[in-house]
């Protein structure tokens, strides 16, 4: 998932940067966020192992392979943990916010133009010529997940089970998680090395003190109790001052979103797309698009689309200032769980990634993660290629197969190819 060199480096740390310094470079970093994780965590390698020097590369893979084993967007857990390295606690706060914090701004300022404009001729021809890239983009994710973790029949099986089990059986997300881990475990028992995929990088130890201090229990539980009354202070301060709707329904279903997203944004947003559409109608399956398109143009992380849904479910209900308020909610409760994994668990890097059970959980999620994304195309699909009488939109098929094509062949990278869309959807318009 990453480009980084798994082999050590042979440089030892140099001094840890002031506070300021780091601080400059983690706001930095927040703007030109861009590439999705791949992307993302490339930058971090090269700026803070390469040229800095400011951990080493065995304690720069050690926090990501944990990152990669927590539920959340992983790259921003990386930048947490670096930050939690240099600056301890208030590090990593400030590193984990400042890589979300200019995209879920600006993801707000676009999901108040797409709630409040939509319906401008303009603005809704750029959304429909949007639409196929995005299918295209998610069916991409698929086929690139899908060559990594599906290499054998176990891993096949996973698959297509977590498929049916969301497209037919109707089982919650959550459960389709559950169950592949427990599959894991259980298959790793009976058949060791069937869902072996090479997740994660081999981290030599080195001469490293950081990831051993502090590593008492009692640490680790006033930690939880901290984090705990940060969720609930705030969340009962909405849910009271402003009224349960919609906010009661944003804090269960974010908080619920940001404890199961393992396997990256993709997996997750099936549940996130059906609750908001199917389960509390705050959007459309076609305003559900749309949100994705930006999230994949805007700096962070993907799963800032869970902004652009908590906007409408304030929006849809109390216009553009209870959206902003459901909006800031959504990324306080999606983004708080992971800066609390790192804060957290971070002492415990080294034990942690030891546990087997642990890697064999995460090979199965990861298999089904495929069938989920497969899902999460179809819902997708049937948004933009089926017409309000029930028809096919054809054009938009044969343009989603062009987007494929191009983004498979690395002709065009995802900001360039939902760009071309929108320049189509203008081109539609005036034809």
């Amino acid at each position: 998932m990453d480009d980084a060199n798994p082999q050590e480096n042979p440089q030892k740390e140099s001094s840890p940067p002031t506070f300021q310094e780091a601080a400059a470079y983690w706001i930095k970093l927040g703007f030109i966020s861009f590439g999705g994780p791949a992307g993302q965590i490339a930058m971090m390698q090269t700026e803070c192992v390469d040229k800095r020097n400011w951990l080493s590369q065995g304690a720069f893979l050690r926090g990501l392979n944990y990152a990669m084993i927590l539920p959340g967007p992983e790259a921003q857990q990386l930048a947490a943990y670096i930050g939690w390295r240099l600056h301890g606690v208030l590090g990593a706060v400030f590193a984990g916010t400042m890589f979300v914090l200019p995209g879920a701004i600006l993801m707000i300022a676009l999901a108040w133009i797409a709630a409040a404009h939509g319906d401008n001729s303009l603005v809704s021809a750029i959304f429909h010529g949007i639409k196929p890239v995005v299918v295209a983009i998610v069916i991409g994710a698929v086929w690139r997940i899908g060559k990594k973790t599906c290499r054998g029949v176990a891993a096949v099986t996973l698959a297509a089970a977590a498929f049916a089990a969301l497209q037919f059986a109707g089982i919650p997300f959550p459960l389709v998680v559950l169950a592949a881990g427990l599959a894991g475990i259980a298959l790793a028992r009976v058949a060791p090395g069937a869902l072996q995929a090479g997740h994660g990088h081999g981290a030599p130890a080195d001469n490293d003190t950081a990831t051993g201090k502090h590593t008492g229990l009692a640490r680790f539980w006033r930690i939880t109790a901290v984090f705990a009354a940060l969720w609930a202070i705030p969340c009962a301060a909405f849910v009271l001052i402003l009224g349960p709707d919609p906010f009661l329904d944003v804090v269960k279903l974010f908080t619920t979103a940001a404890f199961v997203t393992f396997g990256g944004a993709y997996a997750v947003l099936p549940y996130v797309a059906d609750a908001g559409v199917n389960t509390y109608g705050w959007l459309s399956g076609a305003e559900m698009i749309n949100g994705l398109a930006l999230a994949e143009t805007t700096p962070g992380p993907l799963i800032l689309v869970t902004v652009f849904v908590g906007f409408f479910a304030g929006f849809t209900g109390g216009g553009a200032m209870l959206g902003t308020l459901s909006a800031i909610l959504t990324a306080y409760v999606t983004f708080l769980p992971s800066l609390y994994f790192i804060i957290s668990g971070a002492p415990y890097v080294e034990r942690i990634q030891r546990f087997a059970w642990a890697r064999d959980a995460l090979s199965a999620i990861t298999a089904a993660v495929v069938g989920v994304i497969l899902s999460l195309a179809v819902f997708l699909g049937r948004a933009a290629f089926v017409t309000a009488d029930g028809g096919v939109d054809w054009v938009s098929v044969a343009a989603a197969l062009i987007a494929f094509v191009l983004l498979a062949t690395n002709k065009l990278g995802i900001p360039a190819l939902v760009g071309l869309g929108a320049v189509f959807g203008l081109a539609l318009s005036f034809i």
